[in-house]
């Protein structure tokens, strides 16, 4: 059997002076990049050069929208409505798809950020808001949401094609979703063991939850935080670990 996996990761979430990440490094090794739209981070500077520096590489170009939160970096829930999610997310993704546009190019996938990302996954009010923005902005783009969420679910019933996605460097839940960063042990620092986790929710459908059981999970794409220190490591490991596994690691959308 032949498996196919995309491998993203979030960039341009710099902002000013501040550098965060390293976007430039990261993008010679993955096939998606979810770019920050300057709500929770990045600005119209770094969203430019990012959009840019993706497009020259052919990466595919993501819009990474998140709720108006730069002091949390987008990771703190608000509570807000479903016409204000609908709103900031059209108005995220005009920014990158015209940036997109400037380079030549069209955006191929959004990917919601943080917290607005993990609420979408199990409110499904919140996920229908997400989903019929993105199908008026462009119904050609690609929805990745976490696998199995509400988002999937949401973009599907709007007629988006859908990405189910899965995370090298975080722990899951019983239930499938992300372990919390509030708690302890929801982060994965070995680069070898998320390979080993990967390899196996893409060629198994599995994955070990934090109280050892096992929960099914699809793997259409792999994010790695772009923010992490240890990201360039993360990507260059599930590069060379995923292909040695004979995994195809290939650009989720043709445009």
């Amino acid at each position: 059997m032949r498996w196919t996996v995309d491998l993203n990761s979030d960039l341009g979430e710099s902002f000013g002076s501040y550098v965060i990440g390293q976007d430039e490094a990261v993008l010679e090794r993955i096939t998606s990049a979810n770019i920050a739209c300057g709500f929770h981070a990045g600005d119209h500077n770094v969203l430019r050069r990012t959009v840019k520096m993706a497009a020259e590489k052919g990466i595919g170009l993501g819009a990474h929208p998140g709720l108006p939160d730069r002091l949390g970096f987008g990771r703190r829930y608000i509570q807000v409505d479903p016409d204000d999610v609908y709103n900031m997310t059209v108005y995220q993704l005009g920014a990158v798809k015209t940036f997109a546009a400037l380079e030549g190019k069209e955006l191929q996938h959004v990917k919601p950020h943080g917290a607005m990302y993990n609420m979408a996954a199990k409110d499904a009010e919140m996920a229908q808001a997400i989903a019929e923005a993105v199908a008026a902005v462009d119904p050609s783009l690609i929805l990745f949401g976490l696998a199995g969420g509400e988002l999937v679910k949401a973009g599907e019933k709007a007629g988006l094609q859908t990405a189910h996605e899965v995370f090298a460097d975080r722990t899951y839940q019983p239930d499938g979703s992300l372990t919390p960063r509030s708690q302890p042990n929801c982060l994965i620092d070995d680069p070898q063991m998320a390979v080993d986790r990967v390899v196996r929710m893409v060629t198994k459908g599995k994955v070990t939850a934090v109280d050892g059981t096992d929960v099914s999970i699809q793997a259409d794409t792999v994010c790695v935080h772009g923010d992490s220190p240890q990201a360039l490591a993360f990507v260059e490991a599930l590069r060379e670990g995923l292909t040695g596994k004979g995994i195809h690691i290939q650009r989720i959308g043709k445009r």
